[in-house]
């Protein structure tokens, strides 16, 4: 267990907490517990880059780094976004700005699809090499951004901030799709079996 792997665990403990302390906010409307929430979130994505660094650094990269970190993303992320797009009906009041229900649906689906294609790819091929892309790096750091922008409620930036964020997801997913595709083109299975 590394230094780099702790950090990362300690980011995923940190998304209950957020997720938490949100869920208080539309329950009490209480604007301390959507700092905290904001707080929690900010930490994490912090964390994101801390753990990153430390595995570069100390030469600390290991297997299950390559697993958690990535996963640690998607729950810290996939909860934000959700929640501050999803449950806006009765709290408008409350937080008048919110991700707009089309970029939730975008990230969402990029993410089901890549899921079922990596299995696809792991069953085909005996194993998923994914390429990390820039275009995924940024459109993950501006899903973070607009996550914190919603939650600081800053509205003047959020509507083309999401509208970038959407577009850039669905290039990334895009890409790794064609990535997966050049995997299985690949591989002996994917050739026409005359036996079948």
């Amino acid at each position: 267990m590394t230094t780099a792997n702790k950090v990362t665990i300690f980011r995923i403990l940190l998304v209950p907490a957020f997720v938490v302390q949100l869920l208080y906010y539309y329950e009490s409307g209480n604007p301390r517990d959507r700092v905290l929430a904001l707080v929690f979130f900010a930490v994490a994505a912090i964390l994101d880059g801390v753990d990153g660094y430390i595995a570069r650094r100390y030469n600390q990269k290991s297997h299950l780094g390559t697993v958690l970190d990535p996963l640690a993303d998607k729950m810290l992320l996939l909860s934000g976004i959700c929640l501050l797009s999803l449950i806006k009906a009765d709290w408008q009041d409350r937080m008048p700005v919110w991700i707009p229900t089309w970029v939730t649906a975008v990230v969402l689906s990029k993410d089901a699809i890549l899921l079922v294609g990596m299995a696809v790819v792991y069953y085909t091929c005996g194993r998923v090499k994914i390429v990390p892309r820039m275009t995924g790096k940024v459109a993950t750091a501006l899903q973070f951004l607009l996550v914190v922008l919603v939650l600081l409620q800053w509205h003047e930036f959020v509507w083309h901030l999401s509208l970038v964020t959407a577009i850039l997801t669905g290039v990334s997913g895009v890409q790794y799709i064609r990535d997966g595709v050049k995997q299985l083109s690949q591989s002996p299975l994917s050739l026409p079996d005359h036996r079948l």
